[in-house]
């Protein structure tokens, strides 16, 4: 990865951070939208073998820990957690709530020295709707895949269409999934109410989010399963 395309990322988070209000779980239309992912996620996660205590899971794009935290709760071990983040603020809040023994790593992830085959699951939610480039969209896929175990299972959590009024980011049709994993199985459902949407409707009532997310049509990301068989390389 570039230095030059590692800034242009930084730079867009940054102006989205600008807005942290915007993202806050005391927001109605937040919050709604992370009890229908965890719930989505939930469910897929009831269906793996194992159990979650024995789950070696990595994160690309941990942020400030968020999902690094649900996962804790829904009973991983913090030693079998890895979170990678990019910009050092984020890292640094990662740190601070995290326990220590949750593996935190900064800097370019297709770099990480991460063990090939060792990660049951390997998670990114809205990372590479934020990488406009698509030669480092495949490198990241390609280095995502390689670190995980045969039988393990990529999580992939994103944009579906493009924001006409944001040009930090590019949305990720599942045909692109398809060909930045070729060798994967997937299983994929759309989720979120088109977040300008859900403010303006959650603004009347929140009630409303669930009335227009009803409509498939209305919902801007997906959540995608890609299976990495038993005799995946």
């Amino acid at each position: 990865m570039s230095h030059d395309e590692l800034a242009q990322i930084q730079a867009r988070y940054a102006r989205r951070a600008a807005v942290v209000d915007r993202y806050s779980l005391l927001r109605p239309e937040v919050w709604q939208m992370w009890a229908e992912r965890h719930q989505a996620l939930r469910r897929g996660l009831a269906q793996r073998p194992g159990g979650p205590q024995g789950w070696r899971v990595l994160e690309v794009g941990c942020g400030g820990g968020g999902n690094l935290q649900d996962l804790l709760r829904l009973g991983c071990r913090p030693e079998h957690l890895t979170g990678l983040e990019l910009l050092p603020e984020r890292l640094a809040a990662a740190q601070a709530c995290l326990p220590a023994s949750v593996r935190l790593l900064g800097g370019d992830a297709t770099t990480t020295p991460i063990e090939p085959s060792s990660q049951d699951l390997v998670l990114q939610f809205t990372v590479f709707s934020s990488i406009l480039d698509t030669g480092l969209q495949q490198r990241l896929a390609a280095a995502m895949w390689q670190w995980l175990k045969p039988g393990g299972a990529v999580v992939w959590y994103d944009f579906v269409i493009n924001n006409p009024r944001n040009p930090d980011v590019r949305g990720v049709p599942l045909a692109r999934v398809r060909e930045l994993f070729p060798a994967g199985e997937l299983r994929a459902e759309r989720l979120t109410l088109a977040p300008p949407l859900a403010r303006a409707v959650c603004r009347v009532h929140p009630s409303l989010y669930t009335v227009f997310n009803a409509l498939p049509l209305l919902r801007t990301h997906r959540l995608v399963w890609i299976e990495k068989r038993q005799s995946a390389a």
